[in-house]
């Protein structure tokens, strides 16, 4: 069995505690001994790279700007630290390489691709600059063919492709379906899957992407329950908003 800590993932930092992809809550999740951070990226109208969840600002500010229609250095003058909590006022929208810059030697960053294709030659760019290692980067995102092309431009990183099918179809027809969804994974050059933690994610499931050489990561998962079944039915990877307080309960246990 993999070392806890290392299936445990970060999401958008420690974002129960902290503003959700802001530096207060990436740089709380090394602190607590993250072995792996996610964040999500978009690219800003004068072509920089942002960690943000949404299309827009609206739900982490007071103010709605629509990030590809916006300039970073206007981007920055935001709040994102208040709608947490008004101990974190002052939390600002940071740019890519200020999050690449926060990783320690050990620790892996998942870059979720938010956005379309356009910004790939730019991401391409920015980690070249960083002084990480290939192993540390790790890339993930719901559209294959965004993910395709990243993987044909940047084939030096782990690329994991998002399924969500759970929400939009009957478990039984997603279940059906995954050979299907195996071959499309194996056909892009993928390296594995980030599946969303729904009915269609049992022990068979998780097996057969592994018999085909595919990693798999589930999210967003915050019970400590749950995680321990998914570690033990052979899971690569747990995306959960407590990675500290999940990562201890689980250690209890096991």
């Amino acid at each position: 069995m993999k070392n806890v800590n290392d299936i445990i993932i970060a999401h958008r930092g420690e974002s129960f505690d902290a503003p959700e992809n802001t530096l207060a809550a990436i740089n709380l999740a090394w602190e607590r001994g993250a072995s792996a951070v996610e964040i999500d990226v978009h690219m800003t109208k004068d072509k920089q790279i942002v960690v943000i969840h949404d299309e827009d600002t609206a739900r982490v500010s007071n103010r709605k700007m629509i990030i590809k229609k916006s300039f970073f250095k206007e981007l920055k003058e935001l709040d994102t630290g208040s709608f947490k909590n008004e101990k974190w006022k002052g939390e600002h929208i940071s740019s890519l390489q200020e999050v690449l810059k926060t990783v320690p030697g050990y620790g892996r960053l998942i870059i979720e691709i938010k956005s379309n294709s356009d910004l790939l030659d730019r991401l391409k760019i920015e980690l070249a600059k960083s002084k990480l290692k290939n192993s540390q980067i790790e890339i993930i995102a719901f559209d294959s063919s965004t993910l395709a092309k990243a993987k044909r431009i940047m084939p030096e990183y782990r690329m994991l492709w998002l399924l969500d099918l759970d929400y939009y179809l009957p478990w039984w027809l997603i279940w059906k379906s995954k050979n299907s969804l195996i071959k499309k994974a194996k056909q892009l050059n993928f390296d594995g899957v980030d599946v969303w933690a729904g009915k269609l994610l049992t022990k068979d499931f998780i097996t057969a992407f592994k018999n085909s050489d595919l990693l798999v990561y589930t999210w967003t998962v915050n019970s400590p329950q749950k995680s321990e079944l998914l570690i033990r039915q052979g899971i690569d990877g747990i995306t959960t908003d407590r990675a500290a307080w999940i990562t201890e309960q689980i250690n209890k246990n096991l």
